[in-house]
This record gives structure tokens, C-alpha cells and sequence, in this order.
């Protein structure tokens, strides 16, 4: 399997509900690091996963959408904990609808899977992977 990563950062605010998340039920800041990984068996004709600097736009576009948000406002969220595990599929999710749209170009249409990744910190991350 072969693979590319590209990689932005988003900047929110959220709280969560539940005493599992102690004082982070409070409305707080989180920023993370994002990777998004592309993943296909074969190269495309032109011997790459798919086009890099088309995937870091799209993902740029993605976390755009999020970015400087606080999303307890956000109606896409309303009644929901956005957990980092949460957000990786929502970003996940969003790539994948991008790529069935053509976004990422023809070649993209080989892609068989994608993986987010959300650093909280050097010492604490989330991934959703997903097949296309």
C-alpha cells in the first residue's frame, strides 16, 4: 500500500458534557495538528498517490471550516461532544466527500482509503481511517 500525508492545524473552542471530561465540560481552546494520509494499492499513471498540493488544499479547505470556530455554536455539532476522535472523522469524512466530488482530481478516484490524525499534543493523538 502506498501513501502520501499532508498536514495543516486548526485552532477551536468546544465544551463536552459528561463527567468523564472533568474540567473540560468548561468552554476551553484546543489546537491541534492535523495529518491527513491517502492511501492507494497502485500508483496512479502518473506514479503518485495523488496530486500533493491538490490534497493539501483540500485539506486546508476542510479545516477552514472548523478554524477559529467555537463549535458549540455550530449547528453540524449541536448535541454532540466533538472529542479529537470525533473531529478526525468529521475531517475524514468531509476529504472523502471532496474526492467523490472530484476535488483531488481523476487520479484521486484510486484512492482506497484515507486516515486523519488530530495531535492534541507531542504526547497525545486521535486517528479515524476510513475506506472510500
Amino acid at each position: 500500500m502506498f501513501s502520501i500525508t499532508v498536514r495543516d492545524h486548526i485552532m477551536i473552542a468546544h465544551s463536552f458534557r459528561g463527567e468523564v471530561f472533568g474540567p473540560a465540560q468548561r468552554l476551553h481552546g484546543a489546537t491541534f495538528l492535523v495529518d491527513a494520509t491517502f492511501r492507494r494499492e497502485q500508483l496512479d499513471e502518473d506514479n503518485i498517490v495523488v496530486d500533493i498540493g491538490l490534497a493539501t488544499q483540500e485539506l486546508g479547505a476542510v479545516v477552514g471550516e472548523l478554524n477559529y470556530r467555537n463549535l458549540d455554536n455550530e449547528p453540524d455539532f449541536a448535541g454532540v461532544n466533538t472529542s479529537t476522535e470525533y473531529l478526525a472523522k468529521v475531517i475524514a469524512d468531509r476529504l472523502a466527500e471532496r474526492i467523490h466530488k472530484g476535488a483531488l482530481g481523476e487520479g484521486a478516484k484510486g484512492i482506497a482509503g484515507i486516515t486523519v490524525t488530530l495531535h492534541e499534543s507531542h504526547i497525545a493523538w486521535a486517528s479515524y481511517e476510513r475506506a472510500l
